[in-house]
C-alpha cells in the first residue's frame, strides 16, 4: 500500500522549494518521465526537444524571478492511492518581468489546483488548474 505521508510530502516539499527559491530541489521533485497534463496559455505543450519536466522547471523558475519575495503555501491536501491533491496560494510581489507584464510593485495573491501523481517520492504526472486570469487581472488592473 502507497505511503499517504510521501505522497502529501510531495505538494509540502513543491511549495517549500518554491518558497525557499530553490529551483534545484523543486527540478528534483520531478520525475524525469514526467507528464504534465495541463495545458493553457500559461502552460503550453512543450516544443521539440524540450521534457514536460525542463518546461515546468523554466516556468515556475520565471515565476520565481517575476516574483522576489514568492512564498506558497499548501492550503489543502488530499491523499487518494498512488495521487496527492493540493490547493496552493502563491504570494509575492511583482518585482520582475513575468508573463510578459514588466514589473509593477503590486502584491499578488493567486491559487491554483493541482493533482499529483507520485512515483517512488517523485512527481510522474500532473493535473492542474491555475487561476491565471485573476492573475492576469492583479498584473494589469
Amino acid at each position: 500500500m502507497a505511503d499517504p505521508g510521501m505522497k502529501s510530502n510531495v505538494a509540502v516539499q513543491f511549495a517549500k522549494t518554491l518558497s525557499d527559491h530553490d529551483i534545484e530541489a523543486f527540478a528534483a521533485l520531478f520525475s524525469p518521465v514526467y507528464v504534465n497534463h495541463q495545458f493553457s496559455a500559461a502552460s503550453p505543450r512543450p516544443p521539440v526537444g524540450l521534457s514536460a519536466k525542463a518546461l515546468t522547471v523554466n516556468l515556475f523558475h520565471a515565476r520565481l524571478n517575476g516574483m522576489a519575495n514568492l512564498k506558497v503555501v499548501a492550503e489543502k491536501i488530499v491523499v487518494d492511492g498512488d495521487s496527492c491533491a493540493a490547493n496552493f496560494i502563491y504570494e509575492g510581489t511583482h518585482t520582475g518581468l513575468y508573463m510578459g507584464v514588466p514589473p509593477t510593485g503590486k502584491h499578488l495573491r493567486f491559487s491554483s489546483c493541482d493533482i499529483f501523481r507520485v512515483e517512488h517520492g517523485l512527481i510522474v504526472e500532473h493535473w492542474g488548474m491555475g487561476d491565471i486570469a485573476g492573475l492576469m487581472a492583479q498584473l494589469k488592473g
